[in-house]
């Protein structure tokens, strides 16, 4: 009679937790990491660019390009635009070595702006081992990299990273990369609104920011183009509700349960699928102004956070002395986590940008997911719901576009309800940073008034 001393094998998920963990300690893990993302997504292409051929936005872009290079048609200087003027370099130069390259040269640059912001999420490459940030960062890339490595935010996302990592080391490097994103997409807006209300680097923020814009507008102005510079503003402003936008979501559902008038049709002019159905007027003419005011009050949240509450003082009356003036003893803005306020106010008024928004598009998640990965890679437990819920959102979104995008133009209920459930955790992660944002603001001026009741005297003293 023998007895077996073999040990059973562990389950397959302790498996691979503990081959994760591995992976995660290695000092080269998250090299080896980036190396596969973006080489997974060169293999999957490289069929389609022997054969010289362009995926996602990109024949979009490769026929601007062609027409600037070839024709001398450029966008904004000869034609109205729906991109900010600065979008036209990353949109030409992959056409410099000619079309049949444009796909690899567009991947070699992305994959060279998320090499960089890699580098700074993990401190210069200092800090490789454990890093969930860069981690996360880089497996949310490879989710969304249908839109990730085949749109404009693409080069605008890893600058965001790049820039809110320098901002508070390098702010003059910070604000030069802010502005240059915000004139290639224009959601980065948001960023800067946040800094310059939240940081103590305002000034030199703002100073790269006119610097980039005058010579963006320079140019535009050398090649005629003054009269379509703000196209990108009044062609969005004059746009139906897109498909995807959270603000969609009910004329989707009329248009699914067949009501009378609702539908979904194509905009040919701008390739998307927009929405229509009863009382969709208000919306397609007022949305726009509700968003701006939405982010305005945003905006004044967070400089009450900033700064707490004006104060003016009290006059002491005749014969006291002044004994009766008071004085804060730490003013608003040297209290508290500066940076972390800057965070917390650049996601809050980037997801207002997103949520309230009549357009929507796959690619907006990477609008959330820049902030995010600096937010979790300096502030782990701070940003560790808004980093669950955007890989949620993240998934979400790349199983309606492209894996459900037909069946979603179809109304299918399932891809309706798989949208329904991306835009709804979008609005609660507006919400949740909305909320923060708000008690942020209450403790500042609940600091301020305990602060402003210690008597001068009592200050001096101290």
């Amino acid at each position: 009679m023998t007895t077996s001393s073999a040990v059973a094998p562990a389950p397959l998920p302790t498996r691979l937790r503990r081959t994760w963990s591995r992976v995660q300690a290695h000092p080269r893990g998250l090299l080896y990491g980036f190396v596969a993302v973006h080489a997974a997504v060169f293999l999957a292409l490289t069929p389609l660019m022997i054969g010289g051929g362009v995926s996602g936005d990109l024949p979009l872009y490769r026929l601007w390009a062609t027409g600037a290079l070839s024709e001398g048609v450029w966008p904004v200087l000869d034609f109205s635009w729906v991109y900010p003027a600065g979008a036209i370099v990353p949109i030409v130069l992959p056409n410099v070595f000619g079309e049949q390259h444009y796909q690899f040269v567009w991947l070699a640059l992305l994959t060279a702006l998320n090499a960089v912001a890699l580098w700074l999420l993990t401190d210069r490459g200092r800090r490789t081992v454990d890093n969930r940030a860069a981690w996360w960062w880089l497996l949310v890339t490879l989710v969304l990299s249908p839109v990730a490595f085949l749109r404009l935010e693409g080069f605008s996302a890893p600058l965001v990273v790049a820039a809110l990592m320098l901002l508070s080391t390098r702010p003059r490097v910070a604000g030069l990369l802010l502005a240059a994103a915000t004139w290639i997409k224009v959601w980065p807006a948001a960023v800067i609104a946040a800094v310059v209300v939240g940081s103590r680097h305002r000034a030199v923020v703002l100073r790269g920011g006119v610097l980039v814009t005058m010579v963006v507008v320079s140019c535009v102005l050398l090649g005629r183009g003054a009269d379509d510079i703000t196209s990108f503003v009044t062609m969005q402003s004059g746009r139906a509700m897109q498909l995807e936008a959270t603000l969609s979501t009910p004329w989707l559902w009329m248009a699914m349960l067949r009501v009378p008038g609702a539908s979904v049709y194509q905009n040919v002019a701008l390739a998307t699928r927009e929405v229509m159905g009863p009382g969709d007027t208000w919306m397609i003419n007022d949305s726009t102004q509700v968003m701006l005011a939405v982010l305005v009050l945003l905006a004044g949240v967070l400089a009450v956070a900033t700064f707490g509450l004006p104060r003016w003082a009290e006059p002491g009356r005749r014969g006291s002395a002044g004994s009766g003036r008071t004085a804060a003893v730490v003013p608003a803005r040297d209290r508290g986590d500066e940076f972390g306020t800057v965070l917390l106010g650049a996601l809050t008024l980037t997801l207002a940008f997103v949520v309230f928004n009549k357009v929507g598009s796959p690619q907006y998640l990477l609008w959330i997911v820049p902030i995010v990965a600096v937010g979790y890679a300096s502030r782990p437990e701070a940003f560790r719901t808004p980093a669950v819920l955007t890989a949620w959102a993240s998934g979400l979104t790349t199983l309606v576009f492209p894996i459900l995008y037909r069946p979603l133009i179809e109304l299918n209920p399932v891809a309706v309800l798989v949208l329904g459930a991306r835009n709804g955790i979008l609005v609660v992660l507006f919400c949740w940073c909305a909320v923060r944002l708000v008690r942020l603001a209450v403790a500042t001026v609940r600091s301020d008034g305990l602060e402003v009741g210690v008597p001068l005297v009592a200050a001096r003293a101290s």
